[in-house]
C-alpha cells in the first residue's frame, strides 16, 4: 500500500516567502513613518519649549529690575564720583541691574544685564544678553563714560560704553524678523506718559519696559515669540534722595 506524505510544493514555498516579505516591508514602513513623526513632534516640542523658556526668562529678568545707583569716577582710584541712576535704554540695546540671572535664576547675586540686538545668521536678527555681577555703585559706574550730549536721544544724559558681543554672550532669541525695545514714562518735552524707543530722562527710571519681537518663521502651527511688557515697580522719588541713602549704605 502506498502511504501519503504531507508536504509543500515549491510554488507554495515561494508564495509564503513572498507574503512574509510583503508583511515585513509593511511593518518596516510603518515603523519608519512612526519614527519620523515622533522625531518631527519632538523637534517641534523642543522648539516650542525654547521659545516659551526664552519668554519666561525675559519676563523674569525685566520683573527683577533693581533701581540701583551708579557712581562714575574719571579716575579709578578717586574716593568720590558722580551719582546717576543706572539704566541705559535704546531701541536696539538696554542695560540695567536685575535680581534674576541665567546662571542662578533668582537665588544668586544681582547681575548687570546687557541686551543687544545683532544680525542673525543667515537672515533676520537675534537677541543676546551679557551678565556681569553687580557689587555696588562702582561696579555699575565702570560701564559709564560720563555725562554728555547723546546724539541718538537728543538730550544731555549719562553716556555708556558700547555693548560688546563675545563668546560669553547668551543667545536668548534667534531667527527674528525684528526685535526692539520701548520704554514707558514721562519723556522730556512732553507732560504725558507714553511709549518711546529710547529712554532719555537722566533723573528717573522708566515706569515700564517692552520688548517687541516677531519670528521669521511663517508656519501657523509653530509657537511664535510674543511682545513682553513688564511694569517697573519703583516707588522711590525723587531719585537723588534715593541716591544719598544707597550710597550712604
Amino acid at each position: 500500500m502506498r502511504r501519503s506524505r504531507a508536504g509543500l510544493t515549491l510554488l507554495e514555498v515561494m508564495i509564503a516567502v513572498g507574503l512574509l516579505s510583503l508583511l515585513s516591508l509593511g511593518i518596516l514602513l510603518a515603523l519608519r513613518i512612526g519614527l519620523n513623526a515622533l522625531d518631527k513632534a519632538n523637534r517641534k516640542l523642543m522648539a516650542d519649549r525654547r521659545i516659551a523658556g526664552a519668554q519666561r526668562i525675559l519676563q523674569e529678568q525685566l520683573a527683577g529690575f533693581m533701581p540701583v545707583v551708579g557712581q562714575f569716577s574719571p579716575m579709578p582710584d578717586a574716593p568720590t564720583g558722580q551719582k546717576f541712576p543706572f539704566f541705559e535704554g535704546r531701541a536696539q540695546s538696554m542695560r540695567f541691574v536685575s535680581s534674576y540671572s541665567l546662571g542662578e535664576a533668582g537665588r544668586g547675586l544681582p547681575e548687570i544685564l546687557e541686551f543687544q540686538v545683532i544680525p542673525g545668521d543667515p537672515a533676520g536678527v537675534r537677541l543676546v544678553v551679557n551678565e556681569h555681577v553687580y557689587t555696588g555703585p562702582r561696579s555699575a559706574g565702570r560701564f559709564s563714560l560720563g555725562p554728555g550730549a547723546d546724539p541718538e536721544l537728543g538730550v544731555a544724559t549719562m553716556l555708556y560704553l558700547p555693548i560688546t558681543v563675545g563668546p560669553m554672550s547668551f543667545v536668548i532669541a534667534d531667527r527674528l524678523a525684528f526685535c526692539r525695545f520701548a520704554y514707558y514714562g514721562v519723556q522730556p518735552g512732553s507732560p504725558f506718559e507714553q511709549w518711546r524707543p529710547g529712554w532719555a530722562p537722566p533723573d528717573r527710571w522708566p515706569m515700564g519696559i517692552r520688548i517687541e519681537m516677531a519670528s521669521l518663521d511663517t508656519n501657523p502651527g509653530d509657537l511664535k515669540p510674543l511682545t513682553i511688557s513688564v511694569p517697573v515697580h519703583v516707588d522711590r522719588f525723587p531719585i537723588y534722595d534715593y541716591m544719598e541713602e544707597e550710597l550712604a549704605e
